[in-house]
């Protein structure tokens, strides 16, 4: 059952985008744990994606020009940590971010364990994740984009500088949390 409904409304969101130029959509479509593969997604992304791309969470995934993942059972450029990852590419010099990393602390504790890892305060507090957005603040081209999976629609946000364009809201459906899907855009 694909139930699609696309709202338009007649002011400016807090993104400061105009609305008829901002989209919010809402696909259901099943879970999956590789987020680029379900369907909805994996079209948006194909929409926007464009130049030199990055992924510093890959997992299997092959749509960026550049691939990241820990684990090395997946066929990725790097198997680096994220943040070191982010950290390699010069200023502006991205033009879109895929950014797919593990939803919760409890996530990133459990990737890292599988790994044989160290799971410690720096890999499950926020910082986590506030680090790894300041980086793709800084490596992302003026009006390149970053898609940004999880389960709020934080993105990288405004004071780094970037406006929503796009939210897509993704139901599974039971008692699975929906996945929330953002592309942004730097100075518009």
């Amino acid at each position: 059952m694909n139930n699609i409904e696309n709202t338009e409304q007649s002011a400016t969101p807090s993104s400061g985008v105009p609305l008829d130029r901002f989209v919010i959509n809402r696909v259901w479509a099943m879970p999956n744990k590789n987020t680029f593969s379900i369907k909805p997604i994996g079209e948006l992304i194909k929409r926007h994606l464009t130049g030199k791309s990055i992924d510093p969470f890959a997992n299997s995934n092959k749509l960026a020009t550049v691939t990241n993942d820990l684990n090395k059972e997946y066929s990725t450029d790097y198997h680096m940590d994220a943040l070191e990852f982010l950290k390699q590419f010069d200023d502006e010099s991205i033009d879109v971010v895929l950014f797919d990393p593990p939803y919760s602390p409890r996530q990133v504790s459990e990737c890292y364990k599988s790994l044989d890892m160290t799971v410690n305060m720096q890999t499950t507090q926020a910082s986590f994740w506030g680090n790894m957005k300041k980086e793709i603040a800084r490596t992302v081209k003026p009006k390149g984009k970053v898609i940004t999976c999880g389960w709020n629609s934080g993105g990288v946000g405004k004071t780094a500088g970037f406006v929503q364009l796009e939210i897509l809201l993704v139901p599974h459906g039971g008692w699975h949390n929906d996945t929330i899907v953002t592309v942004e855009q730097k100075g518009l």
